[in-house]
């Protein structure tokens, strides 16, 4: 491989305001799509359209399993289209305009239609919207590689981003259930939540999309392979790039586990809201709790990982909400509102979950570049979005696993029900110690990753 190929870094430069700010805004995508879903799609499948909890957390897995089949490929694409037109924008902006239509239809399903046509139609709604998702955020996650190659920038570039980010998870988490409140019944509150949601989600998704083009003016135009290589190649490339990076390995693995400890809490948090709290409501004051110190918390974390490095500190953010969950155990003896300094604790770390791996992420990429070749920053990212997707799937399923084993009652909008204790217990636990166990076994794979800054600025 020629050096001509090679990204042209500056890492002394700083980033302008503007190209933060753009890249920032598409955490309202992001938070958008990764808060609202894993926060009433599965409560909504059981409690409006009568759907099996275990049925339910089929679909919204079954859904996630897609996005994890066509990640790699989309992020092969994505290099593609870059080597071939100089910018990842046009899967970008594709996504941004179909990602709002899909995501309102997916909570437009009257009860009426019942369960299992209801069933059906939120799935192929559902796996419309994460594919038009997919084809953003793959390409969106490759962007830091390539927008800076300074360690500092990428943690400053990154700790805006969750910080827009956490706002957006507040927005869309508080938000999302107030609107689904507005409507005169739930089922037009649900699609008026839909309708609202996926278009600031594709708003946030298209002004990120800009950010592309000033990503590839730092980056000498690469020639395109002739014939596009086939699927099998296309994942065997991201093979290749999985079993040569170390570091990749290890950080893939402690997002992972990560991603689906916090999945299991976000996807069990209506439940805890509704028969813990006992208050349908009380959701709201959950993220508050969650996110209102992670917000204020954000900047922290980046001043924490310039002075000690991004490693450290992410393994210190990670015991802190490891605690912070395990604690909220008690509630299986004592339910009350003292959960709520218990997620307000978690929140803190929290933030530090998410800035800190994603502004470790480019520094995995432009050490393999260094060593092997450069061009792979998607194939690097679909792997990636494809690991948080499964995270977060599976998240989903334990707590309707949970949820099933324990004899949780389902119902239709309108109707109440009693749940035994069983079920109240199950909710609990995967609202505390499965997401505890979970995150402590992130910290010993975290413990295998090797790069620190001189590496990086080698």
């Amino acid at each position: 491989m020629s050096t001509e190929a090679r990204p042209e870094r500056a890492s002394a430069a700083r980033l302008p305001a503007r190209t933060i700010a753009l890249y920032a805004i598409g955490s309202l995508g992001t938070g958008g799509y990764a808060t609202l879903p894993g926060l009433v799609l599965t409560y909504f499948l059981t409690d409006n359209l009568g759907v099996a909890a275990l049925a339910a957390g089929l679909i919204v897995t079954s859904a996630k399993i897609w996005d994890v089949v066509i990640d790699p490929l989309i992020g092969a694409a994505s290099d593609r289209q870059l080597a071939r037109t100089g910018s990842r924008r046009g899967f970008m902006i594709t996504g941004a305009m179909t990602l709002p239509l899909f995501f309102a239809l997916t909570f437009a399903v009257p009860p009426s239609w019942g369960p299992t046509a209801g069933a059906i139609c939120v799935l192929l709604a559902f796996l419309a919207t994460a594919t038009s998702f997919s084809l953003f955020q793959v390409p969106y996650v490759a962007l830091p590689a390539e927008l800076t190659g300074s360690y500092d920038e990428r943690t400053r570039l990154l700790g805006w981003r969750v910080i827009v980010l956490t706002a957006a998870i507040l927005l869309f988490g508080a938000g999302g259930p107030e609107l689904r409140r507005a409507g005169p019944d739930q089922v037009i509150g649900y699609l008026l939540m839909g309708i609202a949601a996926g278009l600031v989600i594709g708003i946030g998704m298209y002004v990120a999309s800009k950010t592309a083009d000033a990503a590839a003016s730092r980056v000498a135009p690469a020639s395109p392979t002739e014939h596009p290589p086939s699927v099998r190649e296309q994942y065997a490339s991201g093979f290749r790039a999985l079993r040569r990076s170390q570091p990749f390995r290890a950080l893939l693995t402690t997002f992972l586990l990560q991603a689906l400890a916090t999945g299991t809490m976000l996807a069990g948090a209506q439940y805890v809201a509704t028969w813990v709290l006992r208050s349908e409501d009380a959701v709201t004051l959950v993220f508050l709790a969650l996110v209102g110190p992670a917000l204020l918390a954000t900047p922290g974390w980046t001043s924490i990982a310039r002075r000690i490095g991004k490693e450290r500190a992410f393994r210190i953010a990670s015991a802190g909400f490891t605690i912070a969950a395990a604690s909220i155990t008690a509630a299986v003896w004592a339910p009350g509102a003292w959960i709520y300094a218990s997620v307000a604790v978690a929140g803190i770390a929290y933030a530090g979950l998410q800035s800190l791996p994603m502004a470790m992420l480019p520094d995995v990429i432009s050490h393999d570049e260094r060593t092997n070749a450069p061009g792979q920053a998607g194939t690097f990212t679909g792997f990636w979005t494809a690991g948080e997707t499964v995270g977060f799937a599976l998240g989903a399923t334990f707590v309707s696993l949970t949820l099933a084993a324990t004899g949780y009652v389902s119902t239709v909008a309108g109707a109440t029900a009693q749940q035994p204790d069983a079920a109240v217990t199950g909710i609990v636990l995967s609202f505390s110690i499965l997401p505890a166990v979970l995150m402590a076994a992130s910290i010993v794979a975290l413990s295998r990753y090797r790069l620190r800054r001189s590496d990086i600025e080698a």
